[in-house]
């Protein structure tokens, strides 16, 4: 197989990246083609559906470090169970899979035509195998078990920006951000207040702290790595 595409997102590292894709909707990136997939005719109809299936590669995972077995952070990282009963991307074949909202096709910019999708959950240069329409007659199935999902905590954090903290931020990425923030960035097992983490994002290096349902944000300093999709 070769990469048809890549996609160019905000994330230059991984931490802070949506566990899952939908999860931060307001995330928007870029899908750029490899030089022979970009005859439009690759594309024709495309605009017909609302929702694309992406397949990738967790293409910073070395090809064999991957186990019959791993500890998802959502269970604390201290229960094993089947690779193939997680999404890890620890794997023998290390593929993602990631539903994602089918925002606009740029036809006319430099590398076009161009997909703008929103719900992303990769980082910035992940290799694109293939895409696929989301069905919602085949593909969407609400009676579905939740396996070990339905004993991890879900929540949702409170965000807090001081006046002058929130203005660093581009106005466009803003709620990005702290869709980002309140999905909790932090690993499952961790839970110590006094800790400051950070999460690059968009050329920025956001540092905050998580006490009890609210994060917040504490510094913001320049960080380089990531294309920032406009």
């Amino acid at each position: 197989m070769q990469p048809i595409a890549h996609i160019h997102t905000d994330f230059p590292t991984k931490f802070g990246v949506p566990r899952q894709s939908g999860l931060v909707d307001r995330l928007t990136s870029v899908i750029v083609f490899e030089p022979e997939f970009r005859n439009p005719d690759y594309l024709r109809g495309i605009e017909g559906w609302s929702h694309l299936w992406l397949i990738w590669q967790f293409h910073r995972v070395a090809p064999d470090d991957y186990s019959p077995t791993v500890l998802p952070p959502k269970l604390g990282g201290k229960t094993r169970v089947g690779v193939f009963a997680t999404r890890s991307p620890f794997r023998p074949n290390n593929l993602g899979l990631s539903c994602v909202r089918l925002l606009r096709i740029d036809y006319d910019v430099p590398c076009g035509p161009v997909l703008i999708v929103g719900g992303i959950d990769m980082m910035d240069g992940t290799p694109i195998y293939d895409i696929k329409p989301y069905v919602p007659i085949a593909d969407c199935h609400p009676e579905a078990s939740k396996g070990f999902s339905s004993r991890t905590q879900e929540h949702v954090l409170s965000v807090e920006f001081a006046p002058a903290l929130i203005e660093k931020v581009p106005e466009n990425k803003r709620e990005a951000l702290i869709g980002i923030l309140s999905q909790d960035p932090r690993p499952g097992y961790e839970d110590d207040p006094e800790r400051r983490y950070g999460v690059e994002f968009a050329g920025m290096d956001v540092r905050f702290h998580v006490r009890g349902d609210v994060l917040k944000v504490c510094e913001i300093v320049p960080a380089g790595g990531a294309y920032s999709p406009k």
